[in-house]
């Protein structure tokens, strides 16, 4: 039975149309190459070539730092310029491996060579995603091998395709689903098979209809020997929609909390990029090195959607967009209610960049935040009923042991709550920076404990 939405949420105005209507385009940047080592959840990346080494498209340039972590490949052929530290979108700075992209575009041989995935056992198949170096494409950066390595004793009966987009301006999944449905539907077969009893669900908001039809159409046409079951929901279009336990509960009615999986209500999720690039891994030998990117925004000229190979500079997908109408004021790493703020363009994509929206105006910035007028619109909104003011007053008075204690560690951080207040109080940002200080105290304890046992 499919549930119509979750509870609270808001509605803000999704300026897709501004590059919804722009086809996917190819580009093959010129010039230096930057690929972070820590661009994903879980353990850096180790590298594993050096400065003067030359290197091919889809090379490994750094293994896996451990069980969640990633290996990160090459995306032009060229030289290794320098293996060293490299600003990161946080501010701080990390591990890259820099390339000199000679415009060759030579790959390894076996790139791109298609292969019978159906008769690889199971341990291979994860394998094949382990090595292409696949995460959440849709911002979280997880890695999907470690979803798809659940317990032997955990049942998945749902695998779940986040094809809801909706954030704001972002349109590359949307993009994606109107012309490679196919490899979506491809991915997806490859993730049933790893689970025999599971229906896959590709959940999309209804504002994207055509999408919607086009994959119900690649369904159609699928080579699906096995006869596995697979559907389209249409969700409705409200925010966070795309969020991992909303997603959960309107497609199966079934709550998850912080302290659980989505395995642990049967589910796995995966986001609509992550999806093809399961199909390019598995069957094509291609590891993820490209993604599409959506470039919009009213200070961008020609707001596009690009398959950009990773570590390209964010400077040429702001010139390949015709460049700025005018000197944007902000320009955002992700979309306006989740992403992040940047303040130097001397960037690269990442597995997670999915979108760079340019602001003329930084409208939430020319505002000075009031005293709380108590209107409690915040609490109406919150999907996971938190007293979100409550928790911002704790957080902002650095009463951590408070913010624990109203669950703010529930939060999944939407921003839903400083959207609606009329007071333009920066809520959602209080109750992160109080979670992310939480939970990283809670780390070094684990890890003190762990210490002190190996003396022990």
């Amino acid at each position: 039975m499919f549930h119509p939405s979750f509870r609270g949420g808001v509605h803000p105005k999704d300026h897709k149309s501004l590059s919804s209507g722009s086809a996917i385009e190819a580009l093959r940047p010129e010039g230096e190459m930057v690929y972070l080592l820590n661009a994903h959840i879980g353990a850096p990346a180790v590298p594993v070539v050096q400065a003067g080494d030359r290197v091919l498209v889809g090379q490994k340039l750094a293994d896996p730092g451990g069980f969640v972590s990633v290996p990160v490949h090459a995306s032009v052929s060229g030289t290794v310029k320098s293996v060293g530290p490299h600003l990161c979108q946080n501010g701080d700075t990390g591990l890259a491996v820099t390339v000199e992209n000679d415009g060759l575009y030579e790959a390894v041989p076996g790139f791109g060579q298609e292969r019978d995935w159906r008769r690889m056992p199971k341990e291979a198949l994860i394998g094949a995603v382990r090595d292409a170096g696949i995460v959440g494409m849709g911002g979280a950066g997880f890695p999907t091998h470690v979803k798809l390595s659940v317990k032997p004793d955990v049942h998945i009966d749902t695998i779940l395709c986040n094809g809801a987009e909706c954030e704001p301006y972002i349109t590359c999944d949307y993009r994606l689903m109107l012309e490679r449905a196919d490899l979506s539907v491809l991915g997806m077969q490859i993730l049933l098979s790893l689970f025999p009893d599971a229906t896959g669900v590709f959940g999309i908001e209804d504002n994207k209809k055509d999408g919607m039809e086009k994959v119900r159409e690649a369904i159609g046409r699928a080579d699906n020997p096995e006869g596995r079951t697979m559907v389209v929901k249409s969700l409705k279009k409200k925010y966070p929609q795309g969020g991992e336990r909303m997603l959960i509960y309107a497609v199966t009615g079934r709550k998850i909390n912080a302290r659980q999986l989505p395995a642990d209500a049967g589910c796995v999720v995966v986001n609509f990029s992550t999806l093809i690039a399961v199909a390019q891994a598995v069957a094509f030998q291609i590891p993820l090195m490209h993604r599409v990117v959506t470039v919009t925004g009213d200070a961008v000229a020609r707001p596009s959607n690009f398959d950009v190979p990773l570590g390209t500079p964010f400077g040429i997908l702001f010139e390949k967009a015709g460049g700025f109408v005018s000197e944007p004021e902000k320009i955002i790493s992700g979309g306006p209610m989740m992403g992040a703020a940047v303040y130097t363009t001397d960037l690269p994509v990442t597995k997670t960049t999915s979108c760079l929206l340019c602001m003329t105006k930084d409208e939430l910035g020319n505002y000075e935040p009031e005293e709380c007028i108590r209107c409690g619109k915040c609490l109406t909104v919150c999907p996971e009923r938190l007293m979100p003011i409550k928790l911002k007053n704790a957080a902002d008075a650095g009463e951590y042991d408070v913010v624990e204690k109203l669950h703010g560690l529930e939060c999944i951080g939407c921003g839903c709550c400083t959207y609606i207040c009329p007071a333009r109080r920066k809520i959602s940002q209080s109750i992160t920076a109080a979670k992310n200080h939480i939970l990283a105290e809670k780390r070094r304890a684990a890890m003190k404990q762990q210490e002190a046992q190996k003396k022990e």
